[in-house]
């Protein structure tokens, strides 16, 4: 019988400690997707974004390529320049046109929660495709406010623990969860054709964090 499987896609799992940050920056190109899609769909995107787990910006910058203006938090200082605030046990924020974000596994369905109720045209997560599985999660989530699109990644959205680098392999898949105000019915099943190469630019793995600008509605670009 042979060993065990070590290779880096099978150990590169993204298990985080209960009080963890869960820090696993997003690859630019993965929110670009996103955003394709939802301009594909017919949705304008000129509105007002908000990114309440911006970690080091990673999503906020391609986020800003399309929405006239993105808010940026999170409940940890990055370093990043973004307001630091607690989005889930602070008061309700203002509504926004999207809520956008990569958030903690763990808090997933809070966030989920308050971005439902504070997001005027819809939201989208980024999440481990295994978010879908779950009896409890789907007695408490999905049987009374499923997502509207389940929009899974044909590629491998690679995601490394503290830092952002184009190359790797996991053993973890992801898909884009997207809630529409108003909606109701099935979800339906959609993918993200192969486009990594198309959707990544020069300068998206920096090796400095670029600090945000305050502006009058929040930490825009």
């Amino acid at each position: 019988m042979s060993g065990p499987n070590r290779s880096t896609a099978v150990m590169q799992r993204r298990v985080e400690a209960h009080d963890s940050l869960d820090d696993f920056p997003t690859p630019p190109w993965a929110t670009r997707a996103l955003c394709a899609f939802l301009i594909a769909e017919g949705f304008d995107l000129s509105g007002l974004c908000r990114e309440p787990a911006a970690n080091r910006g990673h999503m906020v910058r391609p986020l800003g390529e399309y929405f006239a203006h993105v808010e940026a938090s999170d409940i940890h200082d990055y370093g990043a320049g973004f307001a630091q605030g607690d989005y889930l046990f602070g008061a309700e924020p203002d509504p926004v046109d999207w809520t956008i974000t990569n958030p903690p596994f763990r808090l997933a369905e809070q966030f989920i929660a308050r971005a439902c109720a504070t997001s005027r045209e819809g939201c989208a997560f980024l999440v481990r495709a295994a978010f879908l599985e779950g009896v409890g999660r789907y007695q408490r989530l999905f049987s009374v406010n499923p997502p509207a699109v389940v929009l899974q990644f044909s590629e491998r959205v690679v995601m490394h623990k503290g830092r952002l680098a184009p190359e790797g392999s996991t053993a973890t898949a992801y898909a884009w969860l997207i809630w529409l105000s108003g909606f109701e019915g099935a979800p339906r099943m959609a993918w993200v054709p192969p486009c990594r190469k198309e959707l990544e630019r020069d300068g998206d793995y920096p090796s400095e964090i670029v600090p945000a600008v305050k502006g009058d509605a929040g930490w825009l670009l």
